[in-house]
Order: structure tokens, then sequence, then C-alpha cells
């Protein structure tokens, strides 16, 4: 199939968007590939479409390769699935809702979880029907409350969604690792750069849970790995080596001590280090502090609740790891009229004894060990503890893993040291387990005919922040840089001089490239010079790109790879050898 520049919509701009943050964003647009509607919706153009079915084209092979169905469900949902799995409270402001002209409630589905397992309950009822997996490429809808970056992260996005149902934990575990394989070669086909990194579930529940993130400096996602093995994980779902616990039994008492001027850790240590202070028979490091996080605490549906979360003092926390390990609750820093209706929180001073005494719940850093000896707030305004004790002075509820994560820190296998890079989501799968066919009472009869409620797994993929990856991945400063496997057009004719014979010899070469099976752009463009035609052909990043030009007379055309080497062909048998090369 042949497209002629001259008739195709399209206008590429010379000038990057003013919005515009991350490279894809910048040449999508410029490229004409997509065009802003509002904030985080985009309009698909000829061309991005072409790449989005492209992606979905890959995207279907490889699922219906694995024995996956696919269907559609709308993306306008009541109610009251939602609120059976909690999850219309659980989403919070995420999700877009809506009522009808009867006043009843509607959303705008940011993910099928619960049509999927209806549909299975209301069509299945026996073993014989299992296992099966299904599947769906489909728009979704999240309110982001930041939608940046163009289609990398927006507020309407396409998606393939599918989920695998077995009556075994041993089903589940093949249906995952089918997936986990097609979705590696899913990324391979699409050439993107691309690590596994173990992830937490958040609100959608389960247990076994991977990521699969493009390496990418623009990407929202910090993930880690390992300088020996395999290892690798996002940042959420590091897992800290617990310090050893201590004897308890002939630890020095905690001393409190009057510590003027020293509510911050820097000022705390130098205190110490003033008054003598030392810790195993050295000098007193920050990470021998201890900080009193406190924070507000909110359940789905319930009311705020104070909590003190302990961590080193030589450490940041991490407000996304800390919110990944209380999900589905949502977490604030408390204010300072928080601080006020607390008579015994000395904002700058909080201690986990006070804590304790009045009842506020308190989760610790894994490093917080039982008989490890801390020097923190003491609950009075310029007064501090020194050698306080976990375990023997304080006790804590439980562990959280709410610290940053540092380059340099000892691998969670053992396995060197951690590295830390940046990645962005393309795709996620869950053991999800039974989490939702129980809340759906979904019976079905097993071989020995009684009722058993099949297990699920489900399984992400994003299609339309895939051209977005492509495109932070493939470019130069020149523009886009197509894969074969999804570009718009395989091939770019374009005639860079006014002779005629090289306009008609254009036409024949497309021609004969389309006979053969090949999608070409030509650019037949009668009054567009030369240059501006070889700065379109780079800006919209086909992967090869063919020019009669001043050779031509000499019976050459030139074949370009883009971002690559340049050679002159004979024009005769171009299209032959040009095919060839594409195969």
């Amino acid at each position: 199939m042949i497209t002629r520049m001259s008739t195709l919509f399209l206008r590429t701009l010379r000038e990057d968007p003013a919005d515009a943050e991350v490279p894809s964003h910048k040449l999508l647009v410029r490229a004409g590939y997509i065009r802003r509607v509002a904030p985080g919706v985009y309009s698909w153009l000829p061309l991005g479409l072409k790449v989005l079915r492209n992606i979905e084209r890959v995207v279907r092979e490889e699922m219906d390769a694995i024995g996956a169905q696919e269907i559609a469900f709308p993306a306008l949902l009541p109610r009251e699935p939602y609120e059976a799995t909690n999850r219309w409270t659980e989403y919070g402001a995420g999700l877009f809702r809506l009522k009808d002209r009867k006043d009843a409630d509607y959303l705008l589905g940011p993910t099928h979880e619960e049509m999927f397992t209806l549909a299975v309950k209301d069509l299945y009822s026996s073993y014989k029907d299992f296992p099966v997996t299904l599947y769906q490429v489909q728009t979704k809808y999240r309110d982001e409350e930041r939608p940046r970056a163009g289609i990398l992260r927006g507020r309407e996005f396409v998606m393939k969604d599918s989920y695998s149902f077995d009556m075994s934990d041993a089903g589940l575990d093949d249906s995952y690792q089918a997936h986990r394989r097609a979705y590696e070669r899913i990324f391979d086909r699409l050439g993107v750069e691309y690590v596994i990194c173990k992830a937490t579930s958040g609100a959608m529940g389960g247990s076994a849970s991977e990521e699969f993130l493009a390496v990418s400096p623009s990407g929202e996602d910090t993930f880690v790995r390992a300088t020996e093995g395999d290892y690798a994980a996002n940042v959420e779902a590091v897992v800290t080596p617990p310090a050893a616990e201590r004897e308890i039994e002939g630890l020095p008492e905690a001393v409190v001590h009057e510590t003027p001027d020293s509510e911050t850790i820097e000022t705390l240590v130098a205190w110490a280090r003033s008054a003598g202070i030392t810790i195993d028979g050295r000098e007193v490091q920050a990470s021998d502090t201890l900080k009193c996080l406190m924070l507000k605490l909110t359940q789905p549906g319930g009311e705020p609740e104070l909590l003190g979360v302990l961590v080193p003092g030589d450490r940041e926390v991490d407000m996304k790891r800390l919110e990944a390990n209380v999900e589905p609750a949502t977490v604030e820093l408390c204010s300072d009229e928080d601080f006020a209706k607390s008579s015994f929180l000395v904002k700058g001073y909080v201690g986990p004894v006070g804590l304790g005494a009045n009842g506020v719940r308190v989760l610790a850093d894994p490093r917080v060990a039982k008989g490890t000896a801390w020097i923190t707030g003491a609950d009075a305004r310029q007064r501090h503890v020194v050698g306080l004790v976990a375990g023997r002075d304080f006790q804590i509820d439980g562990v959280i893993e709410a610290a940053e994560v540092r380059d340099g820190d000892p691998a969670p296998d053992g396995q060197g040291v951690l590295t830390l890079e940046r990645g962005i989501e393309i795709g996620h799968i869950f053991q999800l387990g039974r989490k939702y066919t129980e809340a759906f009472d979904v019976q079905i009869l097993d071989e020995q005919g009684k009722r058993s409620v099949p297990t699920m797994g489900s399984y992400g993929i994003g299609v339309s922040r895939l051209v977005a990856v492509l495109a932070e991945q493939r470019h130069d400063e020149k523009g886009l840089n197509w894969p074969v496997e999804v570009a718009p057009f395989q091939v770019h004719v374009v005639v860079a001089n006014k002779d005629a014979a090289a306009a008609e010899a254009a036409e024949a070469l497309a021609q004969q490239l389309s006979d053969a099976g090949v999608e070409v752009l030509f650019d037949d463009r009668p009054k567009v010079s030369p240059g501006v035609k070889f700065k379109d052909s780079e800006l919209l990043g086909m992967p090869y790109v063919v020019v009669l030009g001043r050779s031509f007379q000499d019976g050459k055309v030139e074949f370009r790879e883009r971002g690559g080497d340049t050679t002159e062909i004979d024009f005769e048998g171009a299209a032959e050898r040009i095919v060839e090369i594409l195969r």
C-alpha cells in the first residue's frame, strides 16, 4: 500500500510544544502522531494510530498464541460490582465517577477484574470448562492528578488486560508463567529494552507480582538491579535485610539529655559529638539516631488514625515506598494542627515511648531490630534519650518498608549491592488468587462434584504507553526511529529533485514495493524542497528511506537506514533488494 505525503493528514512542527517535558511528548506532537485535546487526553492522528494498531497486533498475536481469547467489555460500568470488591472506595480520587439521568452511579473503567469474574460466573459452572484465559485491548480511564509527559501518563489510555481462571494454584502458576513468557516475546519483538522487577500488588490485591519496566531516564518508577546475580525490583518492593538482633541483658540504661537547638538529625549528631557520647566506642553517626515520622493513616471508608513510622536518621522516608506498603490505606503527614490536637506530640522531639504510652501504633524499619540502641526524641522539648533499646524500652507493632533505597545498599538475595535506575512501567502481572472469585461467590463443581472457587491471575500491558516508550528509547536529535515491526511504514520514498524522470521512477519503485507487500510512505510533494523532505523523513522516523536525488542520473538511489548507514544501490533491482533486506 502507498500513502502519499501530498494527501496525508499531517503537519510537522519545527518547534517543541510548550507543555512538553520529555522527548517522546515533543517528538510525537512535532511529527504529527498525536494531538492534545485536554490535559492527559490525546487524539491519535493517522501516523500515530498506525503505530498503535501495529503494537496491538503484536500483543494480540502473542496472547492468541497462549490460547487466550479476546472479548470486549464496555468502558462505562455500573457501581455495584465495584462496591462488592470495595474498589469503588479504594480507588479514591483516581476514579471517574458519574451519574445517569436516573441518578444511578457509574464509573469509567480503570480496570476490569470485576467484569471478567462476573462473565465467567455467568457462563461457566464445571471444572471441565477450565482453565480459561480471556483478554481485551480497550481504553481505560484514570483521573490522574497531574497528567504529564504526553501519552506516557494520561487520563485516557489503551491497555491490554487479561485474566486467567484456574481450578488450582498449580494451574495458576502455569498460567502466570505462560503470560510471563508471552510478555517477553512481545517486548522482544517490539525492540524494547526492559527489565522484569519484583513488584507490589497495591489495590489490585494478590500475591506474586512482577513488573516489566522499560529502561528510560524519563521514567517515573525507580527500580534497582543487583551488581551480581539477576535480582531486580521496583523500589517499592525492595525488602531490606533486617538487622541482627542483640542480647538486651547488660545493655546500658537509656538516659535523657538536655539537647538545646537539636530538632534536626544534623544538629542532634553535632550535639552528641560535642557531648562526648559514643556508640560502641566510636563517634555518633546519623545512622545511630532514630527518626519518628508522624502520619495520618486512613483505611478505605474509615477515619484517619495516628501512625508513627521509625526509620534510621541517615535515611529519608520514601513516600512512594510507604504508600505502596500500606495500600489500600492512604497516608499523609501530620500537620501543625494535628500536633496541636495531641499534647503528647512534641514536634522535633517525638519518640516511640510516648507513642506507645498513648496507644499510637508504631511501625519500624527492619533495621530497628530487637536489642538495637538508638538516640531519639524524649517526648519533651529540647530533650533526647540516648541508648533507647528496641524490645526493652519500646515496642513496635510491625515492620514497614518506608526508608529510601540507596545505591550501594546490600542486595536482598546477598548477590552484591544495589544500583538505582529509572524505568517506565509497560507491563504488570499478578497472581490474584481468589480475591475476586470469592467476592462474587463464584462456585464451580470440581472433579469430586464439590463446589470450589477458581483462582485468578491478572496481566496488563500499557499498549498506548508503548508508543511513547519506543519514542523515548529510539530517537536521536533529528527525530523518531521506529522498529520495522511497528513503524507506520517500512519504507519512506523521497524524490529529492525536480527531474520528471526521477518522479516517475520513484512512483514505479513505490508501486513495486507495494506490490511486494511493503507499506510505503511516498513523499511526492512537488513544491517542497529536498532539505525539508529530508528533515521530515528524519523526524517521522521510518526505518528505511530511499532517496532519488542527484545520483539517479547515474542509475543509483540512496538507501538510508534510519540512524545508520547510507549506501547507494542500483535503481534496477532496488525493490527486490529492499524487500530482501526487510525480510
